[in-house]
């Protein structure tokens, strides 16, 4: 597609404002303007309106005010399928691919013309797309036998076979091996220079750097910086993207660093291909512990394994005194691990069965006669226990735990574990989805748990919360362990540092 005025902008966002009718606003006033053959870095932390913006930009959610200007004629997308036929390609995070069909067919999914499918021009056309980013594909693959780096692939390609003016990737590398990576990085600096626009979003700000023309960064729905790239350094990019919270959780800052007791969780040489590792860590008793890390880092990936829910893991972890750990999730429950998972409603709560039953679950051979018969009067009696200690907001421990907010939905998952013989709680973001006073109540509990002697060892995207209830902060990046931090010690800055690759390995 040909530019209408080789000065306008290929898109002019100009004073964007979202307000869903929840009352919530994800964007005030956003404005940016998008060059021709240019790569343009859209940055900010979770819930920076990013996702927000990328829906407008896309046609697939309408802007409460401001206006989109396409090549400069002001647009009013309402479809995908509009932005799509103008010239504006996504590829997001999650591509939709159909994994019964194979990459041939979801390269040139829905690009049919008339009735006749014409395969061997399609081949031709997939082969030269190939060759033109130089990373082969097999046309004739299903997509549900491809890694997930792959099907990141097939989806680039599926994006560049609809010759876009501007091509919006979102989180491209997340699942790219390094090779793979550099392959992305080769294909959108050679179509920069042919005059595609791109739109590059993503947390890991050394790749940001390398590549970008221009940055702009979101914080709270706004726009706190945009600037060219070259004019950008690392401290002011970093101060950007963390910038300071407005609320700050109470109690927040660092714990003074607590003498631990015996090593209780000893992980060695913890791997899974194309996942994470190999790493090794040691929790201790009274210590909490974090997984600091951007999306794709690994961090949710290796506490499932530790969990010993991965199958494909390869490594040793033991509890204390004992010998290395069958990896299944039933032998390490029995030696004493607990999993608080990220996804509550579809991993750790039944939503139609009430609080009691939740709660048993883990250990209702300790409530059963025999092991066999449950004591529904003991289930019912420790739930009463559990709701009073976590204070957990419902009139019974009838209630249905799908009736619940969602702050006291995941204590109801705490509750799980807090009174059987646990001795190491791990923790996949334990405060997603709840509230600021929720989340006040679970890092209280989190640090409640080291008190008694418990070991922890949580992942959270939310850096500051980690600053506020960790002895240690372990940073990964692409699976790999990167740094390790003393909280105490160490700030957002820092942390961000060596997550997104704007500083180079280190330990404490």
């Amino acid at each position: 597609m040909g530019i209408a005025d080789p000065g306008a902008p290929v898109l002019a966002v100009t004073d964007v404002h979202k307000r869903y009718s929840t009352g919530t606003y994800a964007l005030r006033g956003v404005s940016l303007q998008v060059r021709p053959g240019s790569v343009h870095g859209l940055l900010g932390s979770n819930g920076a309106g990013k996702s927000t913006l990328i829906k407008i930009l896309c046609g697939a959610q309408p802007a409460t005010s401001g206006s989109l200007a396409w090549q400069g004629t002001s647009v009013d997308w309402s479809t995908p399928a509009q932005a799509l036929g103008a010239g504006l390609a996504a590829v997001h995070q999650h591509t939709p691919l159909v994994d019964s069909l194979t990459v041939l067919d979801n390269v040139f999914l829905g690009m049919r013309e008339g009735l006749r499918w014409d395969a061997p021009r399609r081949r031709e056309e997939l082969a030269a797309l190939c060759d033109r980013i130089g990373y082969p594909l097999d046309p004739d693959l299903p997509i549900a036998e491809m890694s997930v780096g792959g099907r990141q692939m097939v989806a680039i390609v599926q994006a560049l076979a609809r010759k876009p003016t501007l091509l919006l990737l979102d989180e491209p590398t997340a699942a790219l091996s390094p090779h793979e990576r550099e392959i992305l990085f080769t294909v959108v600096r050679r179509l920069r220079d042919q005059g595609t626009a791109f739109v590059y979003v993503s947390h890991f700000l050394d790749e940001v750097m390398e590549l970008t023309d221009h940055l702009t960064v979101l914080r709270d729905g706004r726009v706190v910086l945009d600037s060219p790239t070259a004019a950008t350094d690392q401290e002011s990019l970093v101060t950007a993207v963390v910038g300071e919270r407005l609320a700050r959780l109470e109690d927040s800052a660092p714990p003074v660093t607590r003498s631990c007791g015996e090593t209780l969780l000893r992980v060695e040489r913890l791997e899974s291909p194309g996942r994470f590792g190999p790493v090794s860590l040691e929790v201790h008793a009274g210590e909490v512990v974090g997984f600091a890390g951007l999306l794709g880092s690994g961090r949710s990936e290796l506490l499932q394994a530790v969990f010993g829910a991965d199958k494909r893991a390869r490594g040793q972890v033991a509890l204390a005194d004992s010998g290395p750990l069958r990896n299944t999730p039933r032998a390490r429950v029995r030696a004493g691990l607990a999993l608080v998972p990220e996804d509550r409603n579809r991993q750790g709560l039944l939503a139609d069965w009430e609080i009691w039953r939740n709660e048993s679950l883990p250990y209702l051979g300790r409530a059963s006669y025999a092991g066999a018969l449950p004591r529904e009067r003991d289930e019912r009696s420790a739930a009463e226990v559990s709701v009073r200690d976590l204070g957990i907001m419902t009139g019974s421990v009838e209630t249905p735990v799908g009736e619940l907010s969602g702050g006291n939905a995941q204590k109801v998952v705490f509750g799980k574990w807090l009174y059987g013989p646990a001795r190491v709680i791990l923790l996949d973001e334990p405060t997603a989805g709840v509230d600021v006073g929720a989340k006040v109540d679970i890092l209280r509990l989190i640090r409640r748990q080291a008190e008694l002697g418990r070991g922890v060892l949580i992942v959270s995207s939310e850096f500051e919360e980690l600053r506020s209830v960790c002895d240690r902060i372990l940073v990964l990046r692409r699976g790999r362990l990167v740094a390790e931090l003393v909280s105490a010690s160490t700030d957002l800055h820092e942390i961000t540092a060596y997550a997104s690759g704007l500083a180079g390995p280190r330990t404490a």
